[in-house]
Order: C-alpha cells, then structure tokens, then sequence
C-alpha cells in the first residue's frame, strides 16, 4: 500500500523525509483537475477529528517565536541583517540548536518549541519566523532521486522541499532568483548543489503538511483523524495529486472501496503515470473483486514501473528465509544501489553479510543503519550490533 505526503528524508544529517507516495504535483504546470474535490470527500463516513485540524495553524508564530526574534536574532541583525542573523540563529548552536526529527510532521509553533523536526517541519517553521520579521519567503521543491522506506505495510516516497528567503524576481523555468534572495535548506550543501528546483505555493505546502498528518495518523490506526487531515490536504491544494493518493489509502483502510477507487481514478486523470496510484489501484480493484480492470492497471504499472519500490528488497527476505544468503546480500545490495541511506536496507545487508561471514563489511552496514535509523529503531540496531562484536572477535570498537 502506497500512501501520499511529504514527511522527511532519513540519511546523514538533515534529510528530508516526504511520505510521498506520488510523483508530488507542482503547483502552476497542471491543469485544473477534471473534478472537484467534494465529489471524493465523504464527510458522513468518519468520525470528528480528535484536534482541529486547521490550514492557519500551520504557519503560527507564538509569543515565544516573537521574542526569539527580538533577542536572539535582532542581535545577530545589527551586523549582520536580518536574513544572515535569521539563518544563524537557526542553525548554530548557539541558537536553536536544531535536531532532524521524523517521527512527526509538526507545524511551526511545534517544531520550535520542540527544537526539532524533519525537513518540512522546519522549512515551515523557518518560513513562519521570515515573514514575522517582514522577510519574503518563497517554497521550492528540489527534484532529488527517487527512494523510499516503508512503515509496516506502508510504502513510502522521499522528497525534499526548501525556502528561499528574500528576492523579489522570479524567471519561468528551474528556481532562478535575485542575488539577494537567500535559500535556506536542511541538507547539506553538497547533496543539493545543481539539482534543479520549482517554485511550488504556500497552498502546496500547507497541502504537504496536511497530508504528511494524514498518513502519519493512518500508519499509527488513527483512520478517522487520518481522514479529516487527508480531506484538509485535497481542499488546500487540488493539484497535489499525493493528497488524494492517500484520501484513496484512508478510503481502503477504512472498508470504503469504492470511494477509494473515485479517488484513485481522480488522481490518475491528472497524473495518468502516477505509480503509485496505480499501484494502489491494482490493489482496490482486487479487493473489489475485479480481477479484469486489476489485471489492466497492473499491466499498465509493469509498463512505467518495472522494478517497483522494495522488490529486491522483498525478494531478500525471501532468500534469508531460505538461508540463501549471498542470494539476500545481492537483492539488498540492489537496494542499497537504490536508497543508499535507508537504514532497513543496511540492517538486513548487514545480516547477511554476517551471515556469509563478511564481518567488516556487516559492521560497517550496521553502523551506517543505525546512524540514519529513527530513535525507536536505534536500540534494536544497537543491541543488534553489540552481538555482532560479542559473537566475531575481529569485529572491534
């Protein structure tokens, strides 16, 4: 199952981790959708959300986000200006001292008082402080290789967003800006360096967010609450086609698959190529009992997507099941060649190379997914790690 949104990349420092589980549609190059939106929204079925859920919460700034402004960066600012002294302040340590976070989408009050956040979280966040201070802001999507991770049964897409404060002209074409305009971006400069960007709107933003809540909410069983920020997302932004992905996703979790379907084939009347979509779609259909139009959407996928996400890595399981295990290192090899960051890859390569008696190699896996693995995953990784080094003497601290 492929959900849509936009939560973060996890790799070496800050990533940006994007539940996108569709190419993301960019605001200004589609077409206004073939339907509107209330035709695949549902209200009746669901239950009220257990919080508001709210497009003008997203950017807040709260009184403490005020005096931060005030006192921390307004020193910076008197030698510096204010986009330098903003910029600063966010991201050294003497300021706020910022830590990539990915276990929620917050919004800007959240992610500050929190101190953390994953990359949308704090472009959010640092978008929020810009215009308190009179800064213009402008969002970017930035076109990075596609990878994925996954949450149970959940498959999930990595993209990346970013903000560029100051400037006033745009030209058409790939985010080209004035000298004086100043991008602000949560991954290091090297992994950004000539990709090519799209201005996207505020709109698509808040629509990311909304849709990052909305399937963060289904992968933890909050189905109801799921809904309603999935609804909130299709309503902000109608031509980002992921929304509607994971309204389809919400839909099927919660036994509508019908309107599951409608959603489905409202996103890929707009996106016709739209893998994941499609994908869940060959799914639904399957479920609804035809197998006919199922074996049609699968065929067109096969064509546009040979090798989906995780299919070596799926097949390495398999072959660690069977103790084929130089048959399981080559498919998560594979994958790695893929997402070279994505901690499960390097935990189960690890395992195998262990198994085929690859020490170095299993250690230097391991290491690698527990530096870019979440919190929850780390101790495990860790604890895993620790046995690695107990059970085979040459493997050392």
């Amino acid at each position: 199952m492929r959900v849509g949104g936009r939560i973060g990349r996890q790799g070496v420092a800050m990533k940006a981790l994007a539940i996108v589980v569709a190419v993301v549609a960019l605001a200004g190059c589609a077409s206004v959708p073939p339907a509107p939106p209330q035709e695949i929204l549902h209200d009746a079925l669901f239950a009220p959300p257990s919080q508001p859920v709210r497009a003008a919460d997203v950017f807040a700034v709260t009184p403490a986000m005020e005096t931060f402004i005030a006192t921390d960066v307004a020193r910076l600012a008197r030698s510096k200006g204010p986009r330098r002294a903003l910029f600063e302040a966010i991201r050294d340590k003497a300021g706020l001292s910022l830590e990539y976070d990915a276990a929620i989408t917050r919004d800007a009050a959240q992610a500050f008082a929190a101190r953390k956040g994953n990359c949308l979280s704090l472009v959010i966040m640092t978008a929020a402080l810009a215009r308190q201070m009179g800064l213009p802001v402008r969002f970017q999507n930035v076109f990075t290789d596609e990878t994925w991770s996954r949450s149970g049964d959940f498959y999930l897409s990595i993209g990346h967003v970013n903000v560029v404060i100051g400037g006033t002209h745009v030209e058409p074409g790939y985010g080209r800006y004035d000298l004086d305009a100043m991008i602000v971006d949560f991954l290091p400069p090297a992994d950004v360096r000539g990709l090519r960007t799209w201005r996207i709107d505020e709109s698509t933003v808040v629509a990311m967010y909304m849709n990052n809540r909305a399937a963060e909410s289904l992968i933890a069983g909050r189905v109801d609450d799921a809904y309603w920020w999935a609804r909130e997302a299709v309503r902000q932004d109608r031509r980002f086609v992921a929304a509607a992905n994971t309204l389809a996703m919400v839909y099927r979790a919660h036994g509508n698959l019908a309107e599951a379907q409608r959603a489905l084939e409202y996103a890929l009347a707009q996106e016709p190529e739209n893998t994941s979509a499609l994908s869940n779609l060959v799914a639904v259909l399957n479920e609804r009992g035809d197998a006919p139009g199922s074996q049609r959407a699968a065929a067109r996928l096969a064509k546009i997507e040979p090798t989906p996400p995780f299919a070596y890595f799926n097949r390495g399981l398999a072959a660690m099941k069977a103790r084929d295990y130089r048959l399981a290192r080559d498919m998560f090899a594979r994958e790695v060649a893929r997402a070279a960051y994505y901690h499960e890859f390097r935990f189960w390569l690890a395992l195998a190379d262990f198994a085929l008696g690859e020490t170095e190699r299993a250690r230097t896996n391991m290491m690698i997914a527990i530096e870019n693995s979440p919190a929850d995953q780390r101790e495990l990784y860790s604890a895993k790690l620790a046995r690695m080094r107990a059970e085979i003497p040459v493997i050392r601290r």
